[in-house]
């Protein structure tokens, strides 16, 4: 599962960490630090993540339906890594709920 959490710091203002958590060993296992909340953020971590790790043909991404998870761009990498995206309906988090 992924999502972004939002970190205020004295610095830089507010900043963002695109993170993915595998849900069996809740180990974050791909994150990505940022001034701000892009699609490339998002990517960069996925990237990492399959570089790091053995993905299945068919795993399973559960995110919520924010832009940079609902964008083309996103869309297509999961598709060409054979990854399904699952997200709950509008106002409905519970699928990334654990993240």
């Amino acid at each position: 599962m992924a999502d972004i959490t939002y970190i205020p710091t004295k610095q830089n203002g507010w900043c963002y960490l695109s993170s993915i958590m595998d849900l069996h060993t809740k180990k974050i296992i791909s994150y990505t630090f940022s001034k701000r909340m892009t699609v490339d953020s998002v990517l960069q971590t996925l990237t990492k993540a399959k570089q790091r790790y053995h993905i299945p043909e068919g795993m399973i991404l559960y995110t919520d339906l924010s832009s940079q998870y609902t964008a083309l761009e996103t869309e297509k990498w999961l598709t060409i890594n054979k990854i399904r995206h699952s997200y709950s309906r509008k106002g409905t988090p519970y699928d990334n709920a654990g993240i």
